[in-house]
């Protein structure tokens, strides 16, 4: 199915809501991080010591790892990622969190503006 006007690269969009039940554990768990990364420079060591232990969603963003999500995927390698975290309001009931609502498909949604 791969012709030559078949791209190779795929834009996977991921969003993820989790509950935080013990904000200490993943501060931890990021500073273990964090020291552990010996390639790390001791000014951008200390950005981050600060950033994580003052944010919770900074230190999820250290430890959740887009790489990890594709490293034993076969066939693929991943080209690019970026990722951050926030802080947020949650509501399941809520229509504001239908994750139904991003499955448009962006030429369907091009097609309707040009109509």
């Amino acid at each position: 199915m791969s012709t030559p006007e078949t791209s190779r690269f795929v834009r996977l969009r991921v969003e993820l809501v989790l509950e935080v039940d013990d904000t200490g554990a993943v501060t931890e768990a990021a500073l273990a991080r964090i020291s552990d990364d010996t390639d790390m420079p001791a000014e951008e060591r200390a950005h981050a010591e600060s950033a994580v232990t003052e944010d919770t969603a900074e230190a999820l963003a250290y430890l959740v790892d887009p790489f990890d999500l594709v490293r034993e995927v076969p066939g693929v390698e991943l080209a690019q990622a970026s990722w951050s975290g926030e802080q947020t309001e949650y509501d399941p009931d809520s229509p504001d969190w239908d994750l139904d609502e991003d499955d448009v498909d962006e030429d369907d949604e091009e097609e309707k503006a040009a109509g």
